[in-house]
């Protein structure tokens, strides 16, 4: 399971000193983009590319507060995926450093052309590098997000 060791830092606390809703998305959004560009696909290839990953819908699971400059481990693995790779659901757990689980980030979302603004198949190395991540124990085959032509 690809995962990152991120802290949770002044920024990403709420009113009640544990870390926000918005800042666990922030973080589950962070790791994606860390796996794509280690993984061959940094900001300056997607410019190249001229596309991008789009979210449609974010879900957040709460377990465990997070503290004020708590070390915390961000998985990334995938949920779900479609055949052609056009829409994808990827899952990510803020774990504590006690090891329990604070939050599950579940992404569901596509690849989007930046030029035309429509939903699109990965090229096939992109889809490759979602293919690699581990899949999650509920992974379900999703229908495509393209229209037919």
């Amino acid at each position: 399971m690809f995962s990152k060791q991120l802290m949770a830092a002044w920024g990403d606390m709420d009113f009640n000193s544990h870390m926000r809703n918005t800042a666990f998305l922030d973080k589950a959004g962070d790791v994606r983009m860390l796996f794509l560009s280690e993984h061959g696909f940094p900001m300056r290839e997607f410019m190249r590319l001229n596309i991008g990953p789009v979210v449609m819908k974010d879900e957040i699971a709460y377990f465990k507060e997070v503290l004020l400059l708590e070390e915390i481990t961000v998985t990334l693995g995938l949920a779900g995926l479609s055949e052609d790779g056009s829409r994808w659901i990827l899952r990510s757990d803020i774990i504590r450093p006690d090891g329990k689980l604070a939050a599950r980030v579940s992404s569901t979302g596509g690849w989007l052309d930046l030029e035309a603004r429509k939903l699109i198949a990965p090229p096939p190395a992109l889809m490759a590098t979602w293919q690699a991540l581990v899949k999650t124990d509920d992974y379900q085959d999703l229908p495509s997000s393209l229209k037919p032509a």
